[in-house]
């Protein structure tokens, strides 16, 4: 929600002197600040956060903020506006001591025995991971929030802590470098922001926008600043009588309501006025008003009244109370016409409801009189946000890349929902342009696996339709159907996208297996050896010893590696074979003479036989696109797979000439179980109908059209069309250009040989 006033006053940009306010200082980092916010805690508790204080504050000794403060002030600030949240005094002590471990080389070690494993795992979840190399910042930054965010996942508590360390943070920009803002103050509205707003606090969310704005445009945020304050000396009069208007029609319908005031952001007019173009003139709802009533049946009654004191405006009547944003929040908005004709918005909610509104997740410690590790149990509050922390450690448990992780996680950060029904009339929310397939996914993962279509309203729709508010799905699936590439086109959220990464990752770990087994199985035939020693009984000592030779972990990973061309077969079967000859086994003389060389007496592994079943394991050359009757290579890419080949291919000639070790024999099975790409070029004689022509042609055949390229150039009389089209074998593909040659207006119709030496 982006109509939210802060609580704070915004930092002043000028630069602060180190030396301006020593007593103010000294205060701050004292105790004594902090200890006055802490009356909610007792005795034992505040005498706990007391002794991480002066822990803190010695381990920091000697260090300055970039004003000159004591270092101390700053976490201490972190603390105090934990304490507005009432969070309890582990999160206060972690808050203290949230930067000694990585500026002060205290260790996690010393904080479990100083002060237990809680305060310790919350710091260690907070703590930045300087001390590994990263290849670049980006990556140091995703393995950053990677561990930052699966902390949170276990214990929400961390990222309240680091939301509050990046406000104050942020509060006090002005006193580093101008080079450091639009870098700091970037990261923070594109992660720390959004993350605020999907807890669901709203006053931080705001807060950090507004603080963003100052520092990447300050002319801007100048000129929105004063143009506010001007239009709100002009309308006080007006927005003293909506007041009064409406807490005296609320009184009279027997109401009991406190009426507040509000200035929309101005990160919100700057956004509204870049996203709609216009001016600031034309921005006419800066001001609204919050409507706090006891009780949800009073939410309701209070709109009627609105609505009959002033004009509604169609379509702006929002109902967050019956169906909630997904971060938890809860209202009723509606806007209506003022005074002097100026539209108001109005929000009404309970009082829980508006604290909820306030600080989201953070309201489960408002509402509590006892200290609460985590989030996860319980109802109202502390289910906040308990549906998307969970899916971080789904979503990790399938991404081990911190960037792919992170990427995943951002997909979820922006909270605008559509609100859909389950067959069984549920609600969920999903993200704002989320598809059926997103919707399949987030009933359970073996429904978005087996997917095939939906039902909406009736009519069957496409895995890829995207969903709108009030849509009742029902998935139809399939035990045939199975993700596939394209799906990850389909879905938008981070759950969704996971879960097909994974499908596929394990399917394509699975057929390099495979492949990996055959292509030692063949290797090892050319030494003498018919079939690789099991993985089972006294052979283990064998591939336990050959494991230690390549420094895989894993008898399957070995397989895999070989499959991805990461080891060569005849390497390892080498070693293999060796092993076995140690213990006493014996070549066959006969199977290695068959196996070593070929018809033309050519040295030789034996031949990968290839059907197209093979699946992701196996690729064909794009560049040459082999077709079964074709004479054909493999080579072994490092970590693609096998790659096939046509012999006379210009890149696996020059692939041979500077890697001849990685390549293979293969061949074409006696049977192929489908049809292969291939390129036909076209040339014909321009006119009315001509493509349809060409393309009947091409169904008539049985060649299945992939791709058409007609060229950028204006077509003239004579037009040359290029098409990838799907067919069993050579001979299919002779039978196809022959038909196309009796077609009318074809002039030439000829193989596509690019990339294929003469």
């Amino acid at each position: 929600m982006l109509k939210m006033t802060t609580s704070q006053p915004l930092p002043n940009l000028k630069l602060t002197s180190p030396h301006s306010s020593a007593a103010a200082n000294a205060a701050a980092a004292s105790f004594a600040a902090l200890n006055a916010q802490l009356c909610y805690l007792d005795d034992t508790d505040r005498e706990r956060v007391r002794l991480a204080y002066r822990f803190a504050d010695a381990a920091h000794l000697g260090q300055m903020r970039k004003n000159g403060e004591p270092y101390i002030t700053h976490p201490i600030a972190v603390a105090a506006l934990c304490a507005k949240w009432k969070l309890d005094a582990n999160a206060l002590m972690a808050a203290l001591l949230h930067d000694a471990m990585e500026d002060c080389g205290v260790t996690k070690l010393e904080l479990v025995e100083k002060f237990g494993s809680t305060v310790a795992d919350l710091v260690d979840g907070l703590t930045k991971l300087e001390k590994i190399k990263f290849t670049s910042r980006e990556e140091n930054q995703a393995e950053s929030f990677r561990k930052m965010l699966l902390a949170m996942s276990r214990d929400i508590r961390v990222m309240l802590i680091k939301l509050a360390d990046r406000s104050h943070n942020m509060r006090t920009l002005g006193d580093v470098p101008r080079s450091k803002w639009a870098r700091t103050a970037t990261e923070t509205l594109e992660i720390h922001a959004p993350i605020a707003h999907r807890l669901g606090l709203n006053q931080t969310y705001q807060e950090l926008q507004d603080l963003c704005l100052r520092f990447l445009r300050p002319w801007r945020y100048q000129t929105l600043s004063k143009a506010m304050a001007k239009a709100k000396l002009r309308r006080v009069d007006m927005i003293d009588k909506v007041r009064y208007d409406v807490e005296s029609s609320l009184k009279e319908a027997g109401i009991n309501a406190k009426v507040v005031g509000r200035e929309k952001s101005i990160f919100s007019i700057y956004k509204k006025m870049k996203e709609k173009k216009i001016s600031f003139a034309h921005v006419n709802d800066i001001y609204g008003f919050r409507v706090v009533v006891p009780k949800i049946t009073d939410c309701y009654t209070a709109l009627g009244v609105l609505h009959q004191l002033y004009k509604p405006v169609p379509g702006r009547l929002k109902d967050y109370i019956a169906i909630p944003k997904n971060n938890g929040y809860q209202s009723l908005h509606t806007t209506l016409v003022g005074p002097a004709s100026i539209t108001i918005e109005f929000q009404t909610r309970t009082e829980e409801m508006d604290i909820v509104a306030e600080v989201g997740i953070a309201a489960h410690w408002l509402y509590k009189d006892k200290p609460v590790g985590s989030h996860t149990t319980g109802t109202g509050q502390e289910k906040l946000g308990t549906q998307w922390l969970q899916s971080l450690l789904d979503i990790q448990s399938e991404t081990h890349d911190a960037s792919e992780f992170w990427d995943h996680v951002k997909v979820d950060l922006f909270p605008d929902a559509v609100y859909i029904f389950t067959p069984k009339g549920k609600i969920l929310a999903m993200p704002r342009g989320a598809t059926v397939l997103d919707f399949a996914y987030a009933i359970h993962s073996s429904v978005g696996h087996h997917a095939v279509s939906a039902r909406v309203a009736g009519k069957v729709v496409p895995l890829k339709t995207e969903l709108k508010t009030g849509d009742a799905i029902e998935i139809i699936t399939s035990e045939s159907s199975a993700p596939g590439p394209i799906w990850l086109t389909y879905v938008r959220t981070a759950r969704a996208r996971s879960k097909i990464r994974h499908h596929l990752k394990t399917l394509a770990q699975t057929q390099s297996i495979e492949l990996g087994q055959l292509l030692l199985t063949q290797s090892l035939r050319s030494q003498g050896f018919e079939h690789l020693p099991s993985y089972v009984g006294p052979d283990i000592a064998i591939w336990d010893k050959v494991l230690k030779f390549t420094g895989n972990r894993s008898y399957e990973e070995l397989l895999a590696d070989v499959g991805l061309g990461k080891r060569i077969a005849p390497i390892v079967a080498s070693r293999l074979v060796a092993q076995m000859v140690a213990r006493g086994d014996k070549p066959d003389p006969l199977l290695m003479t068959l196996e070593r060389f070929d018809s033309q007496n050519h040295f030789s592994y034996g031949a990968v036989s290839l059907d197209g079943s093979e699946g992701g394991s196996v690729q064909y050359a794009s560049c040459c696109r082999p077709l079964p009757g074709d004479t054909i290579v493999g080579y072994l890419g490092h970590g693609e797979g096998l790659m096939v080949h046509r012999t006379e291919c210009q890149t696996a000639q020059r692939l041979l000439t500077k890697d001849r070790e990685r390549f293979i024999n293969v061949d074409w099975a006696e049977e192929t179980t489908r049809s292969f790409d291939t390129g036909i070029s076209v040339t014909v004689q321009n006119g009315k109908g001509v493509l349809a022509k060409v393309a009947s042609s091409l169904a008539s055949a049985e060649a299945d059209i992939s791709h058409i390229d007609m060229g950028s150039e204006h077509a003239h009389d004579i037009a040359e069309l290029h098409f990838v089209v799907a067919v069993r074998d050579r001979a299919h593909q002779q039978a196809t250009l022959e038909r196309l040659r009796r077609t009318a207006s074809v002039i030439i119709a000829v193989p596509d040989q690019t990339g294929v030496a003469d």
